[in-house]
């Protein structure tokens, strides 16, 4: 028998994201409400019928919906089975009032790339220690985002700022174990978060936040193999915990770290 209800709330520690919320609603018709945060909708099974300022709005499982602050709405089941939702609450500082009257007028976008990059945040939240991988993909989305509420001219390819990446990188060797977010990466280098993450990936062919785990990656290898302990080589390498070594260094390396351990001689 299919659940009637499944929630799971949160609040991550990332700026810019107020709450995430997941649930499986059968039955539930949320009444006109309003947030004082932009909602950020995706729906994995089935569809929400909802209406805002007005007018009568749909989810099927390949749009993103956003509504905006202060603009009432509410949310029904438009199947017979209900609907499974992930939503991101997030603040003004990722999207201010200017972007609210087109948000109105067009909350829900047909945009493949913008869903799947929904998707894949909400499973980064899930686990802790991945804050700049957040702040990376955070910065991305909205960039989409302020492109459909504010289409300008077509751009083409442009080279990567590859002065921009350098400065990057030796930021991010920098404060390897400490870390560094994003948003103070790009008050120090002047730029803006997106563009940063863009010029990393294009001038290097991989994103911040896959360098820094691959060079902690790689620093715990070297500790594991002066003799340290995996429980001592977490904090050291850089890593939240013992489980969050563990986890990148299995899908970087194809074993664990104790395993690593035993295997040297």
């Amino acid at each position: 028998m299919m659940p009637r209800q499944e929630i799971s709330a949160w609040r991550p520690p990332v700026a810019g994201v107020v709450e995430v919320f997941h649930a499986r609603f059968t039955e539930h018709a949320y009444p006109m409400h309003v947030h004082d945060a932009w909602t950020l909708l995706i729906v994995d099974d089935g569809a929400v019928r909802y209406d805002l300022a007005r007018h009568q709005h749909g989810t099927p499982k390949d749009t993103v919906s956003l509504l905006p602050p202060q603009v009432p709405h509410n949310g029904s089941p438009a199947t017979p089975h209900g609907f499974r939702k992930r939503v991101l609450y997030l603040d003004m500082t990722q999207l201010d009032e200017r972007f609210i009257g087109p948000a109105v007028d067009g909350p829900d976008l047909t945009d493949p790339l913008l869903r799947r990059r929904v998707g894949q945040l909400h499973t980064v939240l899930a686990n802790r220690g991945e804050e700049l991988e957040t702040e990376s993909r955070l910065a991305l989305i909205g960039e989409r985002l302020r492109m459909h509420l504010r289409p300008g001219p077509a751009s083409g390819s442009a080279a990567p700022d590859r002065s921009a990446a350098r400065s990057l990188r030796d930021l991010l060797d920098e404060r390897l174990i400490e870390g560094i977010t994003l948003d103070e990466a790009a008050r120090l280098l002047h730029a803006h978060p997106a563009h940063l993450v863009r010029a990393f990936s294009g001038a290097f062919g991989i994103a911040p936040h896959q360098y820094v785990v691959s060079r902690r990656v790689d620093l715990a290898r070297r500790l594991l193999l002066d003799g340290q302990p995996p429980r001592e080589v977490a904090a050291a390498a850089g890593f939240h915990d013992q489980s969050h070594l563990t986890r990148h260094f299995k899908r970087i390396m194809g074993t664990t770290p104790g395993l690593y351990t035993r295997a040297i001689h």
